[in-house]
């Protein structure tokens, strides 16, 4: 259990000022994340690396020379936003091009793809390397589907090796890939963990049971058996290893034995011991072995097992020296400590808005606050949906993200902005705050939104259905969900489709409304039916089956928590 801590909410936050403040040698603190606080010269390209707090050493922990120039660091188990990763990568950015690496998880994918966008606006070359690692999340021909957990720290280490060797950016892209193309990892626990102010686990293991192939933000294993000793669990994980290699392997390979954050370093070197012996016996010489901490989850009773197949390349990078808080190896040079300024992006004019577009504005702000509402009243029962396959943190995101759109949409009434830019503003902050597939999905619903409804002098029904179409519309091509891969989509396109029936018919809001609402809580609850296709919860479809969906229940007690209200603002 995560026991020492403030504001269960602030805890990611307070935890990363507190890293930084005993590591100033190191890292200084930047809007989005850290960086590095010794000098980089001009040229060089900048390894930006990152995804949810709750893992340490990774991912501020690996930021220093030989490895990472940045890392973007979002709330506990969640991906940071797009205004985190573009902050980090334009402090570090020094003339060569940005380079982001991370695990192949929905929201980062989002986020770090929006910054990545912004980035090559501003003519700043970005590449980006997924991590895959994870052998239990996919079969070997869906090897791009696989998340990353520890072999995350492989890709790091080479990228940021090549990075301090003065590579281009196409090496060091080049490098990085190859590196997680011969990276291979399988996880276990015998404990779930614990976020910080829960009082269970986000998933438990029954006693004496041991889950394999489990994820790092504390989502379940994919099967369960007997605890086995440690040399029948070296076997076990050197099996499933052996038959799951790279082409042109070769007979040289690096070891990563990682804790995940409650098994001790001496449980380790009993296990690691069995693991060398059972490498020597298959003909493959041990490279530079790693045995303790890297990517970690909170107090999860577990360790991962990694396996990366060298080149001669690779080996030689993966042999270069790194000096971080978290991970030291050889000697590096001395560097100066230097002083590091945030970036600041300029405030851009505020569009016009007509009286009727300051009016709805107005509602806006009632029926956000409305949802904010609903979904704090339900976060602790969207949290243990969410757990059954995810990682549990569903309710605690969208309360987040809610409340960080509701305090912008009141600081734009403030303003007198119109219904448009308070959207779009509401719906940047709920993305930047929330973090996570969600946070990006629904700050993109957001702001469709308020680009479809603009500046008006009447808003009659028909204009909210083009709106709700473009919300639709906007989260369908962001994160490439389709009705039946049991998402909020399922919830929002029958929401959708039934209002703009009712509309079409020529019926009355508040009773488009109604049956819209009645159609997204049914669609929501026949969720339950379904097998996740998308995301985190796809690898654990049968634990999945029989439960509704998370995304889709939030966003149907959203839209019946806030009916009433809003048949009450708009012209019918």
């Amino acid at each position: 259990m995560t026991r020492i801590f403030d504001n269960p909410t602030n805890f990611a936050d307070d935890a990363l000022d507190g890293f930084v403040a005993a590591n100033r040698s190191y890292v200084a603190r930047v809007a989005g994340g850290v960086v590095r606080s010794t000098a980089t010269d001009r040229g060089r390209v900048a390894l930006v690396i990152g995804g949810g707090s709750g893992h340490y050493p990774a991912f501020a922990g690996v930021v220093g020379a030989g490895i990472a120039a940045g890392a973007v660091c979002g709330n506990v188990f969640t991906s940071p936003s797009a205004a985190q990763a573009y902050s980090v990568a334009r402090v570090v950015e020094r003339g060569a091009g940005v380079l982001f690496s991370y695990g192949n998880y929905a929201g980062d994918v989002l986020h770090f793809g929006e910054a990545q966008t912004r980035l090559l606006a501003d003519g700043v070359d970005t590449r980006t390397v997924l991590c895959t690692d994870d052998i239990a999340s996919a079969p070997i021909n869906e090897r791009g589907s696989r998340r990353g957990i520890a072999g995350d720290f492989v890709v790091f280490k080479i990228a940021g090796a090549a990075c301090e060797r003065g590579f281009p950016l196409d090496e060091v892209e080049r490098v990085a890939r190859a590196a997680n193309e011969r990276t291979r990892t399988l996880g276990v626990a015998f404990a779930g963990c614990t976020l910080p102010g829960a009082t269970g686990e986000l998933f438990t293991v029954a006693t004496g049971q041991m889950s394999i192939g489990l994820g790092i933000h504390g989502e379940p294993g994919i099967s369960e058996q007997p605890i086995p000793t440690a040399v029948d669990l070296a076997e076990l994980m050197l099996t499933r290893l052996l038959t799951d290699v790279p082409e042109n392997r070769g007979s040289r390979v690096a070891v990563l034995l990682n804790g995940l954050g409650t098994v001790k370093y001496e449980e380790l070197f009993v296990l690691y011991n069995h693991v060398a012996r059972g490498l020597t016996t298959a003909g493959i010489t041990i490279v530079e072995p790693e045995c303790g901490e890297l990517v970690t989850s909170l107090d999860m009773a577990g360790l991962s097992l990694t396996l990366f197949w060298l080149t001669d390349e690779l080996e030689q990078l993966w042999g270069d020296p790194a000096d971080t808080p978290g991970f030291r190896k050889g000697t590096s040079a001395a560097r100066d400590v230097i002083s590091v300024i945030d970036y600041v992006e300029t405030a851009h004019d505020h569009l016009s808005a007509g009286e009727e577009s300051r009016r709805v504005a107005g509602i806006a702000v009632t029926l956000i606050s409305a949802a904010l509402t609903t979904v704090t009243a339900h976060a602790v029962e969207l949290g243990r949906i969410d757990a059954i396959a995810g990682d549990g943190d569903h309710g605690t995101g969208m309360v987040r993200g809610l409340t960080a759109a509701a305090n912008s949409a009141a600081e734009s009434l403030e303003m007198a902005l119109g219904v448009t830019e308070l959207l779009v503003r509401a719906g940047k902050a709920w993305s930047d705050r929330a973090g996570g597939t969600s946070g990006a999905l629904w700050g993109a619903a957001l702001v469709a939104l308020g680009h479809t409804l603009g500046d008006r002098e009447y808003y009659p029904a028909s204009v909210i259905a083009d709106a709700l179409t473009e919300a639709v519309a906007a989260i369908t091509t962001l994160g490439k969900a389709s009705v039946g891969d049991k998402t909020m989509v399922d919830a929002m396109e029958p929401f959708r489709h039934a209002f703009t029936s009712e509309v079409t018919a020529g019926h009355p809001l508040a009773r488009a409304l109604d049956a819209a609402a009645a159609a997204a809580t049914l669609a929501a609850r026949d969720t339950a039916t379904l097998r996740p296709r998308l995301g985190r919860a796809r690898p654990l479809a049968e634990k999945s089956l029989g439960h509704p969906d998370a995304g889709a229940t939030s966003f149907a007690l959203i839209v019946a928590g806030i009916t009433d209200n809003i048949s009450k603002g708009f012209a019918s």
